[in-house]
């Protein structure tokens, strides 16, 4: 049975009436092979805030960021960096307002089968005034049986804003939209904007709107998980197959889907969302053109150079030439 997210019947505002140094907490549940960077930029969301209160207010910290997984200590997110995290099972509760992430990435599907992760959800969520999938993160909740809990202020019913737009019901807001919503209703718009204005934005490639999702209401959740998952396993061998599992679908009916409401299908948006980070880490690092197309799942250089002049008519060196930034 397909769980669909639940929305609180009133804002967070009116739900949990905020004192001004209330302190909120903010769990991100973590597993091998989590995607890094939109949990990065969600860390790097609160931590701004704090500091900024500090600096502008002199006040205390209003957001107290935890990373939590299953046994605690340290583990690895797909692209190979280390972060420490607290466990789970020695991680109580307590009276405070609490808000919860949960990663996406590859290891999700092993993550799924981990019943002490999977408990600690079952316990948590109820107390979770916000509870919030990151793309694959989503088949954690499913494997846990419970449904998603998204931020009932970016679902219309205040005015519109340029950072978050309102969604409509069938529409899963961003992680990093909810973030910084939050803020902005704790801490005023003003410095909501300025958090948002620290965080660099990511490079735009030629493939950026081919693997840019968010914004299309039409896609299913398992659907866009699939793509998630294909963009966070670009750096790897992986078959249609792989893909229509974390979709939950036979292969047919995953290709037919994925399809119909993506545009393309499931090899192509892989090679696109491969090319697009082949892009974005010739723009941003100094790493041969040979190494970048291995850690991109494309076999060689001279097989990037073919894929770019073909789809760009040009080679990665002359593309990196004409929009790298200062290193």
């Amino acid at each position: 049975m397909d769980l669909v997210h639940t929305l609180p019947r009133i804002s967070r505002q009116s739900a949990v009436p905020m004192q001004t140094n209330a302190l909120t907490r903010i769990d991100i549940a973590l597993f091998n092979g989590f995607a890094l960077p939109t949990v990065a930029a969600i860390i790097e969301i609160f931590q701004k805030a704090n500091s900024l209160v500090a600096a502008q207010r002199s006040g205390s910290a209003r957001y107290d960021v935890s990373l939590l997984s299953a046994a605690g200590g340290r583990i690895a997110s797909s692209s190979s960096v280390f972060v420490w995290t607290d466990d789970v099972q020695s991680h109580r509760g307590t009276n405070q307002t609490h808000l919860l992430f949960i990663a996406g990435g590859a290891g999700v599907q092993q993550a799924c089968r981990d019943e002490r992760l999977s408990n600690w959800l079952r316990r948590r969520h109820p107390f979770s005034e916000i509870v919030h999938p990151i793309a694959e993160g989503l088949l954690l909740l499913q494997a846990a049986g419970l449904p998603s809990r998204y931020c009932p202020l970016l679902y219309g019913g205040n005015e519109a804003h340029g950072l978050y737009p309102a969604k409509s019901l069938t529409e899963a807001p961003g992680a990093v939209s909810t973030a910084l919503r939050i803020v902005e209703e704790d801490l005023g718009a003003d410095l909501a904007q300025q958090v948002a204005e620290s965080i660099a934005p990511q490079p735009n490639t030629p493939f950026t709107s081919s693997v840019t999702l968010n914004a299309a209401p039409q896609i299913s959740e398992k659907i866009l998980a699939s793509a998630r998952w294909l963009e966070a396993n670009v750096d790897r061998p992986i078959s249609i197959d792989d893909a229509a599992q974390v979709a939950a679908m036979s292969e047919r009916n995953f290709l037919r889907r994925f399809k119909s409401e993506i545009g393309m299908t499931p090899s192509d948006y892989l090679l696109r969302a491969r090319l697009n980070m082949s892009c974005r880490m010739l723009i941003e690092s100094r790493l041969p053109v040979d190494k970048i197309a291995r850690r991109c799942g494309i076999s060689s250089g001279g097989q990037l150079s073919k894929l770019f002049r073909k789809y760009l008519a040009t080679t990665p060196t002359d593309y990196r030439m004409r929009n790298e930034v200062a290193l």
